[in-house]
């Protein structure tokens, strides 16, 4: 048997794969990163990406996975430029269905990943928006009278922790001075310090903790985990009553870094503590910072 093009032996690959319609790979998708256990935020934006991908090909009539081209998936990023997506989210869109076409390749529904062919648009990263010390302050007393939120500020501020990794603390991560965070996804394990004021943010909210069989450190009145998207709209909601303009939860992490490095603590140290892999993660926010002090290894609070 001859091949005439590099096209035609993809073909022949594909003919030899297992079928399966592309709605049917995004439920079984769903279903993958569900038992891999990804994190909730994870599954949900994946999730919306391929289903808008799906979406998109059923308007082209692409009713099976082997007939899906380059051409149409570059197709569908220019579609969501156009519907107002920044290059940044079209960026996340592109890992999504390379995500997305890894899964289809690993399960032997497609020899071929046009997704591999697509590049990725070009962006530049924004400054991060970091809390003048007005601001936090301003926020933690809009939430004084919050036992539950007030811990949560706490904790993001002083420990510089994700907000995933707050939704998935469990009681047995506090211990003592130091707060366990566990392994999610591609960010490893790690202990943080906990400060004198996180330490009674924290107290001052298991007083008031609903009693509950649920292990989450973070729970609702009915004793449900507070998820990731109620979090964030709960401190959004903090910063609108504060009065604090152009700021998100993840601006509490900024906060916390450019915080340190203003004090002089350790690159290598705070790095740590954020659980960045590389150093130069940590190195770029040194561009906004004006006057560090001298390098010590002393977390102050903030």
């Amino acid at each position: 048997m001859t091949y005439d093009s590099f096209t035609d032996i993809i073909g022949y690959l594909n003919s030899n794969m297992k079928t399966i319609d592309i709605k049917d790979a995004h439920l079984e998708f769903k279903k993958y990163l569900s038992e891999n256990k990804r994190s909730l935020s994870t599954i949900v934006a994946y999730g919306k990406d391929i289903e808008q991908l799906v979406s998109f090909l059923k308007e082209l009539s692409r009713s099976n996975v082997h007939d899906v081209t380059k051409e149409d998936i570059e197709a569908f990023l220019s579609k969501m430029t156009k519907n107002g997506y920044t290059p940044k989210s079209i960026s996340r869109k592109l890992n999504s269905t390379r995500t997305f076409y890894r899964f289809l390749k690993a399960n032997e529904y497609v020899a071929d990943d046009p997704s591999l062919l697509v590049a990725h648009p070009k962006y530049q990263l924004g400054a991060p928006r970091i809390l003048t010390p007005t601001e936090y302050r301003a926020l933690r007393d809009a939430a004084r009278n919050d036992s539950r939120m007030f811990a949560v500020i706490e904790l993001l501020l002083q420990t510089g922790i994700r907000i995933g990794e707050l939704a998935s603390l469990k009681l047995s991560d506090i211990q003592k001075d130091k707060l366990h965070i566990a392994a999610i996804e591609k960010h490893e394990e790690r202990m943080v310090f906990l400060n004198p004021r996180a330490q009674e943010a924290l107290n001052k909210y298991l007083e008031i903790r609903p009693k509950a069989t649920s292990e989450h450190l973070f729970i609702t009145k009915s004793g449900k985990p507070f998820l990731i998207r109620n979090i964030r709209t709960a401190v959004e909601r903090y910063f609108r009553l504060a009065e604090i303009k152009n700021a998100k939860v993840n601006d509490l992490r900024h906060t916390f870094v450019a915080h340190h490095l203003k004090h002089g603590v350790s690159l290598v140290l705070i790095s740590k503590a954020l659980g960045h892999k590389k150093i130069s993660t940590t190195e770029r926010y040194l561009e906004y910072i004006k006057d560090r002090a001298k390098e010590n290894n002393i977390f102050n609070e903030l």
